[in-house]
This record gives structure tokens, C-alpha cells and sequence, in this order.
């Protein structure tokens, strides 16, 4: 058995895992009508009798006045990103994962709504959505410390330790400028905090702006296993750990359930196994070393391109779209909802990423 995928009439292409005391769902669009994407999204979940907990908006900042209103009105958390190679401001895509059959508690923090916690079966699971620093004047170091120990005082408000942390996703505005120094403050940090100690969790490291002007935003997801579910970290058989190079994250984790195995892979890109960039100026050969990478951590999971569940691609050069487009169809690589950005990635001569979640029925 495996995660259902579809496109619904209202172009919205939709992942959903059903599970026996609740149904999981990814919905991305990607409308003609940029206006309409997020009232398809909002549609797509209401017939579903869904709970956003989570919802990523990738469009020029200009925007989200226009939608802002509405947006607020939600009354889900929504992570507005600008990617720093976005030039011309356009509205790309959205994704949003939802809940139905469970009512998920929300978490806000100085009157925001910044997530959800919600219990199953086999764990306890805390969303958490556009954590900012406390003070956006301060230096980029400063506001890294600052967005990181929001996230640790939210999650413990919520009854989880920062050890806890199975994915992040991390927002740094001009990101080439200062990731170096990006990596030497979460570095320390999880040293601090034990997260060495524990399991390093999966990542997405991205260039993009926001709406509030701070120089990093970060999302998380927190996971506390009870019984019958293990929480690992995979290797990913053609590159070396992310850790050998100073950048302090897992290449993939996987969650196993007594129903399902859910892989979560990191932002990938065209990095071989001495942590160096390959094809530097070839957008093709990029994108397919990057997807090569994905295929192997699949195969050694035992899992294949038709359990994709959900992703988002990352494109410096939106350009090189179709030809992402061309090689996933050779590859056999099936429609999955895949949302995606115009985005700087970690290194200058990086022109292609791609994070994408993987759920095999047991």
C-alpha cells in the first residue's frame, strides 16, 4: 500500500496517508491565477475536513500585504519566503501539510500562532512555523542565537526537549554572505544543548527574505516516540555526513512506525563524497547528480521513487525549471506535490536543491 497522490479540480495536487486514527496531507498548488492559489489550498483542505498545521508561501515579499489579511485569518501558521535570487518578486508556489481526524492544540508565542502539537497512536509531534529572533536590528550571529533559543523555549512550553528536534528548515536572508558564520552559531548551540549527543537532525538550509526583515527564520518539527516507533538517522551513500564539513545536519531520518516508515531527506545538492560541489556552470549534470543522490539514500532504504510524498525544489535560476522537469520524466520519477522556489542555495556555484519527505506502507 502506498500514500495516495492526486490532482484535485481545483489545482491542487494532494499526497494523503491514511492511517487508522487519522489521514496526513501535503497540498501544493501551483495555479495559473496566482491570486487563486491560496483560496485552492484553503478549498483543497476544507473538502478534506483538514487542519493546516503548517503552510509555505514562495513569493516575492511585495505580496504579502495584498494577502495578509486573509492570511491572518487563517488561523494556521504561514512561513512567507522570498528566495534572495528572486529578483522580479513572482509568486511561485504554495505547500501546506494538514491534519484530519485529530484536533491539534495550537501553540502561540507573544501573540502569534507559530504551531501545533498533536498526539497519535505511536508519538507526540510539535510543528513549529517562521520562529524569529527577538531583536532584528541585532548582528546576524546575534539573531541565529536568539531564533534558536525561541525555538528551544517554545518547544519546551510545549513539553519537548530541544533534543527532541527531527527537522528543521532554516530561512537566512542574503544567506552567501554569512553562512559560514550561520553554521559556527547552530554548531555551538547544539553543543550546548546536547543535540550531538542525541541525533543531529534532518535540514533544509536556504537564502531567503521575509516579510519581518530579519536576517534568519527558522521552522521545526519535534517528534517524542511512545511505543512501537524508532527514530533513526540515514546516511546517504554517495556523500559524506553534512557534519565533516562544519554544516550541522543529518543527510536524511527516518521515522518507523508499526504502519508506515516515513524517510525524511535534507536539501540535497550536486556535493560528491568529499563534501565538494560538482559541475560547477551545468545546471543538467547538477540536477542529476542531485537526484542520483536522492535514488541512492532511497534504495538503501529499502524505497523508490513511487513513495515520494512530498517536496520542494530549489532553483537559483528558475530557468532550469523544465530541464528538472525533463530529467524527473526520464527517471521515472513520478507527480508528487512539489513545491517550488527561486532561491540562492548554501554555496555560490550551487544551482540546484531539492528536500523531499518519503512514506512506505508497512
Amino acid at each position: 500500500m502506498k500514500a495516495q497522490i492526486f490532482k484535485t479540480h481545483c489545482d491542487a495536487e494532494i499526497a494523503t496517508l491514511s492511517l487508522p486514527s487519522h489521514a496526513e496531507h501535503c497540498i501544493t498548488v501551483q495555479a495559473p491565477e496566482k491570486k487563486e492559489m491560496n483560496r485552492f489550498l484553503r478549498l483543497a483542505a476544507e473538502e478534506r475536513d483538514a487542519t493546516v498545521l503548517s503552510q509555505f508561501v514562495f513569493a516575492g515579499c511585495q505580496h504579502y500585504e495584498d494577502f495578509r489579511a486573509e492570511i491572518e485569518n487563517t488561523g494556521w501558521p504561514v512561513v512567507w519566503l522570498q528566495g534572495d535570487a528572486c529578483r522580479k518578486g513572482e509568486m511561485l508556489s504554495m505547500q501546506a501539510f494538514a491534519l484530519s481526524g485529530l484536533t491539534p492544540d495550537p501553540v502561540t508565542v507573544g501573540g502569534r500562532d507559530i504551531g501545533f502539537t498533536y498526539e497519535t497512536d505511536h508519538a507526540r509531534f510539535c510543528r513549529l512555523r517562521g520562529l524569529l529572533p527577538l531583536d532584528v536590528a541585532a548582528s546576524r550571529e546575534a539573531q541565529t542565537r536568539s531564533a534558536f533559543e525561541v525555538m528551544q523555549a517554545a518547544l519546551s512550553q510545549c513539553g519537548f526537549n530541544v533534543t527532541d528536534t527531527v527537522r528543521t528548515w532554516i530561512y537566512l536572508d542574503r544567506l552567501l554572505e554569512w553562512y559560514d558564520d550561520f553554521n559556527a552559531v547552530r554548531t555551538a548551540f547544539f553543543e550546548e544543548t546536547g543535540i550531538f549527543d542525541c541525533m543531529v537532525p534532518a535540514s533544509t538550509g536556504i537564502g531567503a527574505g521575509n516579510p519581518f526583515g530579519a536576517a534568519i527564520m527558522i521552522d521545526a518539527l519535534a517528534v517524542q516516540s511512545n511505543a512501537g516507533m524508532t527514530i533513526q538517522p540515514v546516511d546517504s551513500p554517495l556523500q559524506n555526513p553534512a557534519t565533516d564539513y562544519k554544516s550541522s545536519f543529518s543527510r536524511a531520518v527516518e521515522l518507523t512506525y508499526p504502519t508506515h516508515r516515513n524517510l525524511i531527506i535534507s536539501g540535497t545538492a550536486s556535493i560528491d563524497s568529499a563534501g565538494e560541489t560538482v559541475h560547477q556552470d551545468d545546471p543538467e549534470k547538477q540536477i542529476r547528480l542531485t537526484l542520483e543522490v536522492i535514488q541512492a539514500i532511497l534504495e538503501s532504504c529499502a524505497m523508490e521513487w513511487g513513495d515520494l510524498f512530498r517536496g520542494i525544489a530549489y532553483f537559483k535560476d528558475m530557468a532550469h525549471w523544465p530541464i528538472y522537469e525533463r530529467i524527473a520524466d526520464e527517471l521515472g520519477i513520478p507527480r508528487f506535490p512539489l513545491a517550488v522556489s527561486h532561491a540562492d542555495v548554501c554555496r555560490d556555484d550551487l544551482l540546484f536543491e531539492i528536500e523531499v519527505d518519503v512514506v512506505r506502507c508497512l
